[in-house]
């Protein structure tokens, strides 16, 4: 695990975005962009569908790597290690949910979880999340793209917890 990078934006504890085990680096690099622009932490789960070195990231990234308050994991049990011991709620963003990302009430410790893009994340892991939310949608619909859910769900949590 490589510890987040500090930079002025970041004055209090914000909702954070995890991506457990992410296929495309593009939907990476655009929330890990999402999350330097919010000054917003971003946690990597390993293994990822890519190599996920600081020159692949910053390719996804474009030039917003530096302003980043990224932690890479080496796997969901350090990520779940980490967590425990700073005390943060994990909300799950599943399409195997009921209640509705805009119904929800978010603190700034909760860290919202994106499954992977091909398969989400399994049962094992989703029975650790403290909550499960989802964003209501055409029900002939599968799901929207992973970097468009973040970006929703994020900036709800933000709105609702002053954090913009």
């Amino acid at each position: 695990m490589t510890s987040p990078k500090r930079n002025k934006m970041q004055t209090k504890i914000k909702p954070a975005l995890a991506l457990y085990q992410p296929d495309i680096a593009g939907n990476t690099g655009t929330l890990l962009r999402l999350s330097a622009c919010m000054g917003t932490q971003l946690h990597i789960i390993a293994p990822a569908g890519f190599r996920t070195d600081d020159r692949n990231l910053k390719r996804a990234g474009m030039d917003y790597l530096s302003l980043a308050q990224l932690t890479k994991h080496d796997d969901f049990a350090a990520f779940e290690e980490w967590r425990k011991t700073q005390a943060r709620r994990l909300i799950l963003l599943t399409t195997k949910a009921s209640n509705s990302y805009i119904d929800f009430e978010y603190k700034n410790s909760d860290i919202l979880m994106l499954g992977r893009e091909s398969s989400g994340v399994p049962d094992k892991v989703a029975q650790t999340a403290d909550e499960r939310i989802i964003i209501p949608m055409n029900e002939e619909a599968r799901s929207i793209n992973m970097a468009i859910t973040g970006a929703m769900v994020l900036g709800e949590a933000l709105r609702q917890t002053n954090s913009f």
